[in-house]
């Protein structure tokens, strides 16, 4: 076997998920599907570079006939019928995949992808923690003897995982010397692990994908589970997936994402955040009407977010297809009433607005957000699990509605660019240290707020954005300043040892990618270099 394992126990009971099995299914999705992925990635560069000629971005005339045809996905499994309130969070450690299951919410996303570093421990647990919560024997004792297990009082949340995203390599696995794809490793040891158990459970293997730019890589996904569920006898339709429509140019293929995947589809989400940084990567460089002002102003009534989020209600529900609402980044802090109050009020606003728009479910970030999600959609579909029969005939979006950025409010100023910079440094010396989630400033980060706040600061730059607070124009040399002054901040907040360990290295990361002429894709990508 040409597999290399390069720490056969990053973690304990390592060798329970790395068994010669797992590992031979692992390599076998890697050679049957990498070079499509790799095809795949090269024809998104491909993409973007006839965007940043033109400026545009359009419907495609090749699958108008899957946008007018008369059909549907396959109907829902019964697990998966109710998804009103969805927690989202990563699947290790212990004591947080057991929180999440406990919470309350219909579905637990459980985040291998942007709430989780992928370092290989945190790989191997994840997946462990998985399969332990699948056979129901994961528990977890901690140094000060609390125990956590799993209840049995009310049902556990519904377990959809993430794996990463497809241009992720995992370099703790080699195939002929080169790294796996990450998004195999992540769904190959989990599906070989979990789905004949979920099954038994009533359940099944389940997924969220992730960062998807075609329905050509929606058609791969569907090749890999056609494959999969063949490969352990299970039968086809077992696998069901959700995507995430968090790329612009995704949003003009809803209709074609769902058509590729229509055996296996479960619905589509309105991934908000990746979907802003997409914005502002794909037409980075397209002038001045396409910089969006500070990330804080960006809400989701803009009229650009409005078309891409009822034109997801709509797509979803002509096809028996489930809509599932964005991330409620607001968390309560049990140590100030005042900011939980806030946090309350915001995502209640933000939920009603989604589940009066047809959503049938929403994220929430934490536990204690769980019981306002679930009151606001219950006042909305009462007895109903779903509301599917919403359809929204009256719905007609645009090209030109979905990319008018220019029509947010707003504007681009020093304190947005503060922050920015802040969060950006921030939340990847959190990444570094192991941890895809932090809480900041009351916001959950993962790594796509850090990118949106990175690529706003090389889109500043690069279209010489005048500040509307100072009137400072953003240049190199006003980042480089700012940057200063927020890393020193941090090493006062966070003292010397982290500061070295973590802050100081990040903070080297964001200069160079911010500062840089060529504009790097995912910041996770070269932070991938600096973790174990």
């Amino acid at each position: 076997m040409a597999i290399t394992v390069t720490d056969r126990q990053p973690v304990a009971r390592a060798e329970e998920i790395l068994t010669p099995k797992a590992l031979a299914f692992v390599e076998e999705l890697h050679r049957r599907f990498a070079g499509t992925r790799n095809e795949l990635l090269e024809a998104r560069q491909a993409k973007r570079d006839g965007v940043a000629r033109t400026s545009r971005l359009d419907f495609l005339p090749e699958t108008q006939g899957i946008r007018d045809g008369d059909w549907k996905v396959a109907e829902a499994p019964a697990a998966l019928q109710d998804r009103r309130v969805e927690m989202t969070g990563p699947a290790t450690p212990a004591k947080m995949a057991i929180n999440a299951l406990n919470s309350g919410a219909k579905v637990w996303l459980a985040d291998l992808e942007d709430a989780s570093t992928p370092t290989w421990p945190n790989v191997i647990d994840s997946i462990r923690n998985l399969r332990d919560a699948a056979t129901g024997t994961l528990a977890y004792t901690s140094p000060e003897g609390k125990e956590y297990t799993l209840r049995t009082d009310a049902p556990l949340a519904v377990v959809v995982a993430r794996p990463r995203g497809w241009h992720m390599p995992e370099r703790h696995l080699l195939i002929d010397g080169e790294p796996a794809v990450g998004a195999l490793v992540d769904f190959g040891l989990h599906f070989f692990h979990t789905a004949k158990q979920l099954l038994l459970n009533g359940h099944g293997p389940y997924y969220y994908l992730p960062k998807m730019e075609s329905h050509l890589e929606a058609r791969l996904w569907n090749e890999v589970f056609v494959f999969a569920q063949d490969f352990l006898g299970i039968p086809q339709g077992s696998v069901r997936a959700t995507m995430l429509i968090e790329t612009i140019p995704a949003a003009f293929e809803m209709d074609e994402f769902l058509y590729e995947l229509r055996d296996h589809a479960s619905g589509l989400n309105a991934g908000r955040w990746d979907y802003l940084f997409s914005i502002i990567k794909y037409f980075r460089d397209a002038g001045e009407e396409f910089v969006l002002p500070d990330r804080a102003s960006v809400v989701m009534t803009a009229p650009f977010m409005r078309a891409y989020t009822e034109l997801l209600v709509k797509t979803c529900h002509k096809r028996g297809a489930f809509a599932m609402g964005g991330m409620a980044a607001v968390i309560p802090n049990r140590r100030h009433p005042e900011v939980t109050e806030a946090a309350f009020a915001k995502v209640r606003a933000d939920k009603s607005r989604e589940a009066n728009d047809g959503f049938d479910g929403s994220w929430v970030a934490h536990p204690d957000l769980v019981p306002t999600c679930r009151e606001v959609f219950d006042a909305v579909l009462g007895e109903r699990p779903n509301q599917l029969d919403k359809q929204r005939p009256e719905v007609s979006v645009t090209a030109d509605q979905l990319i008018d950025i220019a029509s947010a409010d707003g504007q681009v100023t020093e304190g947005g660019l503060r922050l920015n910079l802040y969060v950006a440094v921030a939340y990847t010396a959190v990444w570094l240290s192991g941890n895809g989630a932090v809480a900041i400033h009351n916001l959950m980060e993962d790594a796509a707020t850090a990118e949106i706040s990175r690529s706003q600061v090389w889109q500043q730059i690069r279209n010489k954005s005048v500040l509307a607070d100072t009137g400072n124009t953003v240049t190199r040399e006003l980042v480089e300043k700012i940057l200063g002054e927020e890393t020193e901040r941090l090493r006062t907040e966070f003292g010397d040892e982290a500061f070295r360990l973590y802050y100081q290295p990040a903070s080297k990361l964001i200069a160079e990618i911010c500062l840089s002429e060529d504009y790097t894709d995912f910041l996770t990508t070269p932070a991938y270099e600096l973790v174990g």
